[in-house]
């Protein structure tokens, strides 16, 4: 039997599966379906801490996703185990008691899907935490995608039918499993529909000129989870009426050459591991207000919210609504993205550099950070490349990579590598990067050729000292460190077969 059977020809050793239709039937006596908030909290009452402004908080035994633990159909060859795993895992739900909840996905109309989740209702907390990131499904609207999510499975293993718009996730109590399931397939629908799905949030500046005329930028940004995305679309940019800066989407678009279409319309998922009042102030109050959900926070038995203790991990969540965040538009979608920002963390990097259309893609493809305790805490601090710095891509990666360049020729946006992290030693600092996001609105950066890099380099930023960032007087023996990281790059896209080879030539 060859490695990747599919559910017919296992006909024999294992019946057909048919997922869709054994998964269970949300009006069966076993299945509580649509519970309210309350009383999801009080399935996972013993399980909860109550926090000194009124929130849940609870601890989950898995603090990070199962990246190494997940498959999908399309991109891995699934075999008889995967199927029997599969077919295990739906026939346990149907003796389990389960909680059922339908969620609206995006909400532009050609863009917009329904969202079934399964957990056993011992686990409320997971469906509290993620029900209150997207907005209820219209009543009698049958579902597009759907997760069933076991916690106690005897192994860890999400595995992901994209066609069948079906994941089981085994094994695994986070939240984050669950967001993530249906992200993934939201974004795997974009691509099947000429768009492509981005891991990125959406902030819409509204400037005003010399006459006095109102313009609006809209910036999308694209980076891992925990290195900004969250703090550079909720903050903002200290402007003041009639000027205004204003969240869209915070975690994961679909672009399309007529519309940028946002995915969560109910709430944020942001890591709370250093979450300051002063620094982020609308995230701040938006994770202390009694309707936030808490996971693997530190809070002490009387309730005590510590954002600054990473004993329990240092990808600690706060599932925010988007009415507590100020900052936040009452839409989540926008016709285009005029600028588009790579976030990276790579200290070779200057803290903003404008590429072309052709660089812009090898940044598409290059997705080069660090790794963060959301991907593998293990591995936190190392220098890591993902593709489109989306981990949950489905299908070829370098396909991505021309659908993204032809989607920024067709919509003309301006493309910029961000740094978040350091140069060389030298940190830089939130301030430092809400300058160059508010000067690169306004057209207001000074821009220079720098030959050795190839690419464009700031000159003059308003508001910011950027002559303290260049990378030449921050690093010791700066052109060999430059010249093996320009080989490495290489390398790295000689591997996508699919690439097109003018944008492995446009290597920086």
């Amino acid at each position: 039997m060859s490695g990747d059977a599919t559910p017919g020809e296992l006909t024999g050793t294992i019946r057909s599966i048919d997922p869709v239709s054994e998964l269970p039937d949300p009006t069966s006596e076993s299945v509580l379906y649509e519970p309210s908030f309350e009383e999801l909290r009080e399935f996972s009452e013993s399980l909860e801490t109550t926090t000194e402004y009124g929130s849940p908080s609870y601890v989950s035994e898995y603090r990070s996703r199962s990246a190494d633990r997940t498959r999908n159909a399309v991109d891995d060859a699934f075999g008889e185990d995967d199927w029997r795993l599969i077919e295990a895992a739906l026939e346990r739900a149907g003796a389990t008691e389960l909680v059922c909840l339908d969620r609206m996905v995006g909400r532009h109309p050609d863009h917009a899907y329904c969202c079934r989740l399964f957990v056993p209702q011992e686990y409320g907390r997971i469906a509290l935490a993620w029900a209150k990131l997207l907005e209820p499904a219209p009543e009698g609207r049958e579902p597009d995608f759907q997760t069933l999510q076991l916690p106690d499975w005897e192994e860890t293993a999400i595995r992901v039918l994209p066609d069948e718009g079906v994941t089981v996730a085994l094994g695994s109590d986070y939240t984050g499993e669950a967001k993530k399931s249906f992200l993934r397939l939201f974004m795997y629908r974009a691509k099947q529909r000429g768009g492509l799905g981005l891991h990125a949030g959406t902030k819409r500046l509204t400037l005003e000129d010399d006459e006095g005329e109102l313009s609006e930028v809209p910036q999308a940004f694209l980076g891992l989870s925990g290195t900004g995305k969250s703090t550079l679309t909720g903050h903002g940019c200290w402007l003041e009426s009639p000027e205004s800066a204003v969240m869209l989407q915070d975690d994961v678009c679909a672009l399309f050459p007529d519309t940028l279409a946002g995915s969560e319309g109910g709430g944020l998922y942001i890591k709370t591991i250093g979450l300051d009042a002063e620094e982020q102030p609308a995230l701040h109050h938006a994770a202390t207000r009694p309707e936030a959900v808490l996971e693997n926070v530190s809070v002490d038995s009387d309730g005590e919210v510590d954002f600054d203790d990473g004993s329990l991990t240092t990808n600690g969540r706060a599932v925010i609504r988007r009415e507590d965040l100020p900052s936040a538009a009452p839409d989540i979608d926008c016709e285009r993205a005029d600028q588009v920002f790579f976030i990276t963390r790579n200290p070779l990097m200057p803290p903003v550099a404008r590429l072309t259309p052709e660089q812009a893609a090898v940044a598409f493809m290059l997705g080069e950070s660090v790794e963060t305790s959301a991907g593998d805490p293990d591995r936190a601090g190392e220098s890591i490349r993902v593709v489109g710095t989306n981990p949950f891509i489905v299908g070829p990666e370098g396909e991505e990579g021309n659908r993204f360049a032809d989607l920024m020729d067709e919509t003309d946006a301006e493309c910029f590598v961000l740094n978040t992290g350091s140069v060389g030693s030298r940190g830089i600092r939130v301030e430092d990067t809400i300058a160059i996001l508010t000067a690169a609105a306004r057209g207001e950066i000074e821009w220079t050729h720098d030959d050795r890099l190839g690419f464009e380099v700031p000159e003059r930023v308003p508001g910011m000292a950027i002559e303290e960032f260049r990378l030449a007087e921050n690093h010791d023996e700066y052109g060999e460190k430059l010249a093996a990281l320009r080989e490495e790059r290489r390398e790295y896209l000689a591997a996508f077969e699919s690439l097109r080879e003018e944008i492995r030539e446009a290597v920086y």
